[in-house]
């Protein structure tokens, strides 16, 4: 039996109640070591024994009662991951098709990208071919500032490839082979509003049947990031799969749904200790995937960027990063100060802050924020930019 099913019978078992923790901990960290490491400048070798502590931590009825709801279920929900596991070996054709068409996507930044500080110069990660055209989805910080790019396809194969398209809002990086992918067929796109909670998918990383791993979806609610990121309705499944950067989310029908992003430790609820992936829904990339084709980012006002990373933190927000140069720099925020409010309005949360910053109007609007510096309470005026113009592009010749 391979790792991944291993993962995925535990995590059945566990949703069955008939368990045992260090069993549990045991073969989801044996699957997670058999997973492909992404190098995109997250401590990805870290990630192994934080789920095994995290998961460890908890005392057996607290992953049900917590909220993971699939004790309440019933004989179906319990009964879907077997199914999509026999899926596997039953449907060979299916799966080899699905898995052809994701790969490898492995970049090298520019020597001077402003995101080597956080990302690394060299990011690896996963893409998924999503037409006849060449066309690869993937996450965006894989991809952002390239030097080069490389796709690697299910059979070996590796060739250029280049950035199509970007979008700050949602996440999503669009890439576009420079040479046909060979064996590969592209992947039908699926609805992620039609994804019902308990709902068993696929987490599939690069590197075939070996990586990838059955998951519930446990929760679909709103995402902030520090980085200045927000969205309305994130995707949240698991077990986690430790290779998630640009990891495909595949429903029953084999389409996708989701792009994965990142391993949080609250997949259920903010606060809740559950380990999971969080997925960009595949519904954000519909609307604007033709100008992303077409003109490289979505038309219109872009949305103010401050350059100004945030941390809730007992009900404040603590600044703990400033990009270089960037709006917050120039205009005298410092790590470790807290972000009291903007203008007049106080802020607590990052959706409340953004929010009311991006409320101001388009990139290039001041923003006025109040912020504690020490004892002291600073009334700051900063220019904000389009995000776009802060990170580096390669010359063209």
């Amino acid at each position: 039996m391979r790792e991944d099913e291993k993962a995925g019978r535990a995590w059945l078992a566990m949703s069955r109640g008939k368990y045992n923790n260090e069993i549990i901990v045991a073969t989801l960290a044996g699957a997670a070591m058999n997973a492909r490491r992404v190098r995109s400048g997250f401590p990805g070798m870290l990630m192994v024994p934080v789920v095994v502590l995290l998961l460890g931590a908890l005392p057996p009825d607290a992953v049900l009662a917590r909220g993971s709801g699939l004790e309440a279920a019933g004989p179906q929900a319990a009964n879907d991951a077997p199914r999509m596991l026999r899926m596997q070996s039953e449907s060979s054709g299916e799966i080899e098709a699905l898995i052809s068409a994701i790969v490898r996507v492995r970049t090298r930044a520019l020597d001077d990208a402003r995101s080597n500080a956080t990302l690394g110069q060299s990011r690896e990660g996963t893409g998924v071919l999503i037409d006849d055209r060449g066309h690869v989805l993937t996450i965006g910080y894989l991809v952002i500032e390239p030097d080069s790019i490389e796709l690697t396809t299910a059979e070996g194969k590796t060739v250029p490839a280049r950035l199509v398209g970007y979008d700050y809002a949602t996440g999503f990086g669009l890439l576009q082979s420079i040479a046909p992918l060979t064996g590969a067929k592209p992947i039908a796109l699926g609805s992620a509003a039609a994804l019902e909670l308990r709902e068993p998918v696929m987490i599939v990383p690069y590197g075939g049947r070996d990586t990838a791993s059955i998951a519930y979806v446990v929760s679909k609610r709103a995402f902030t990031g520090g980085w200045e990121y927000m969205l309305d309705s994130a995707i949240f499944a698991a077990p986690p799969n430790l290779a998630w950067a640009g990891a495909a989310l595949v429903n029953r029908d084999g389409e996708l749904v989701g792009i994965g992003s990142l391993l949080v430790r609250d997949a259920v609820e903010s606060g809740t200790v559950l380990p999971g992936n969080m997925f960009v829904p595949i519904d954000l990339l519909k609307p604007i995937l033709a100008d992303l084709i077409e003109k490289g980012h979505v038309p219109g006002a872009a949305r103010p960027w401050m350059g100004l990373g945030t941390e809730e933190l007992h009900g404040h927000l603590l600044v703990t990063r400033i990009s270089p140069e960037g709006p917050a720099y120039r205009a005298g925020v410092k790590e470790g100060d807290i972000v009291l409010g903007v203008g007049t309005q106080p802020v607590s949360t990052q959706a409340e802050f953004y929010r009311k910053v991006w409320a101001l109007g388009a990139a290039g609007v001041e923003i006025p924020l109040r912020v504690l510096q020490g004892t002291d309470v600073r009334e700051i005026r900063l220019k904000s930019i389009d995000r776009s113009e802060y990170f580096r592009e390669k010359p063209r010749l």
